[in-house]
């Protein structure tokens, strides 16, 4: 089916469509509600090594917008790898793999890079400088682009001598306090094969990216948010600088990966790794012998596992998650103003959307009232004042938003999700806010509402475009303008506070896990970070044949 029909049918491609296409992500994942249907009728009988998603896989690009609110990294990061990977508790881990990276001293901030020698592309291609400075462009120009890269708005610029194997990235003024987060997973993509796509040598590439002129750049852009859809695979484009590559894309969506075998570091353990998708049936699955692994999100019943039966091959596992969730917020429409977000923000019962994702979920996940942070951070001790006083319901201020009517979307179906949205709906009727789970017609950050400035001077917003998004966001790489640590406390209130002045989002609760594994496999440990279960992939073993 072509994706670019993206109805309440029965889903049978990944998402492949362009930008217009975007607009209706929420109807994709369709399929979930049909699980055999969406089951490929060839893998029946094949003992794959499965590893399970609570997520659909539409790109390989992290950095987009779709990429964005799919959490694309837990596919992309194994293609193309983070600088520094955030590790089961949080930690920061070299990839020296990749390269290795340095501060120098003075102001403005500058970080000096060098990109292994022997970092290479699954077509033999070197790992350049090129490469970051094209995710430092599409970064910095989010509207060309489609992307959604936030601590790219603090760089100034990227210097990058064509094909060189050392490049410097320098800040703006005050900022770079969080540069390890920069180049994370997903977002560091071969920029000679979208040169190749736009007819474009390696000088002619770089020049353009750091002309930084939009027109000249708009293929380039397009390639990049584009290309990488896995709707549409293409394995001259989508090759891999990480421990594995894509074989194949599935009629029903899943994906296989293989070793690479140019990749610098330590050959994957395994030979082959199916990823399931939301929508599969994972019961079909697991009778199969075909999944060893899962990372279920807001999933309190696996149906597919017997915990009383004493041959039970899974262990399950609960966990609060590193990434928080929020309402991305528009600005524009209804929420155009600081003071329209602060309203909307002022009738969501911020307790009670938690506490109904806990009850959905089966996994305890608590309030959240600031963005900045994990929910297990001990600094939120130092924090908690501000967010406190932002976890209940203020009618009054709510009223200035009496008779609007504020649309929710997300990734759908998702039953945790609309259940959450129910709650929000409930805490705002009494200001008369009309909130609608829009989740039918869209779901992702591309889906936002934003102002279009029309020839005559005046701006436009199209209505059917979502005011709110619901989705989990990284707290340490999502804010742009947030140049605070959790190693400056005092950085970090301000920063809070002003963040609850312009409302870009309003935080809800951390996101909630639940971990599946199969017991003969090993070397798996829990990672609720963007990369999830999967950031070790190439270390897993299976200890002994099914």
């Amino acid at each position: 089916m072509s994706a670019s029909i993206l109805t309440n049918k029965v889903r049978h491609r990944p998402w492949s469509g362009g930008r217009k296409a975007a607009a209706m992500v929420g109807a994709i994942v369709a399929c979930a509600t049909s699980l055999v249907a969406c089951s490929s009728g060839n893998d029946r009988d094949i003992d794959h090594f499965g590893y399970g998603l609570s997520t659909p896989l539409f790109t390989t690009n992290a950095g987009t917008n779709v990429g964005a609110s799919t959490q694309a990294d837990l596919l992309a990061g194994r293609l193309y790898p983070p600088v520094f990977v955030v590790g089961p508790s949080g930690q920061l881990i070299p990839n020296r793999d990749l390269a290795t990276a340095k501060t120098i001293p003075g102001e403005p901030q500058r970080v000096e890079y060098a990109i292994s020698e022997n970092a290479k592309y699954s077509d033999g291609a070197p790992v350049t400088c090129n490469d970051f400075l094209l995710a430092f462009r599409a970064g910095s120009m989010p509207e060309l682009f489609n992307s959604r890269i936030p601590l790219m708005e603090q760089v100034e610029n990227l210097e990058c001598t064509p094909g060189s194997k050392q490049f410097t990235v320098v800040f703006k003024r005050d900022m770079g306090a969080r540069w390890r987060y920069l180049f994370g997973p997903g977002t560091v993509l071969p920029s000679h094969v979208i040169a190749s796509k736009t007819g474009k040598n390696e000088q002619q590439l770089v020049d353009e990216l750091h002309e930084g002129d939009a027109d000249t750049l708009r293929p380039i852009a397009q390639v990049w948010s584009d290309g990488f859809n896995l709707g549409s695979f293409d394995a001259q484009l989508q090759v891999s600088a990480g421990p594995f590559k894509i074989a194949d894309v599935g009629e029903d969506g899943h994906v296989t990966l293989t070793p690479n075998e140019q990749y610098v570091g330590d050959q994957p353990a395994l030979s082959k790794v199916t990823l399931w998708p939301k929508g599969t049936d994972l019961s079909a699955k697991a009778a199969d012998k075909s999944i060893e692994v899962a990372d279920l999100v807001g999933e309190a019943d696996v149906p597919w596992v017997d915990r009383n039966n004493s041959k039970n091959p899974f262990n399950i596992s609960n966990a609060v998650g590193d990434l928080n969730e929020q309402l991305v917020l528009a600005k524009a429409g209804v929420l155009a103003s600081p003071e329209a977000r602060q309203a909307f923000a002022a009738c969501i019962d911020i307790a009670a959307v938690a506490e109904e994702s806990a009850r959905a979920s089966g996994v305890d996940v608590k309030p959240m009232g600031t963005r900045l942070t994990t929910a297990d951070d001990p600094i939120n001790q130092q924090t908690e004042h501000i967010g406190a006083a932002h976890l209940g319901v203020d009618i009054p201020r709510a009223e200035m938003l009496r008779g609007q009517t504020i649309r929710v979307g997300y990734i759908a179906p998702n039953s945790r999700k609309a259940a959450m949205v129910e709650k929000m709906r409930a805490s705002c009727q009494p200001a008369g806010v009309n909130v609608v789970d829009a989740s039918a017609d869209a779901g992702t950050i591309q889906d936002l509402a934003v102002d279009r400035k029309q020839d005559n001077g005046t701006t436009q917003f199209d209505p059917q475009k979502l005011d709110a998004v619901l989705v989990a966001m990284d707290p340490n790489s999502q804010f742009g303008d947030v140049n605070a640590t959790s190693g400056d406390v005092e950085a970090l209130r301000q920063a809070e506070e002003r963040l609850w002045v312009d409302v870009p989002t309003i935080p809800l609760a951390a996101q909630p896990h639940t971990f599946v594994v199969d017991r003969t496999i090993t070397n798996v440990v829990v990672n609720t970070s963007l990369s999830g279960i999967g950031w070790n992939m190439d270390r897993w073993q299976e200890s002994r044949k099914k």
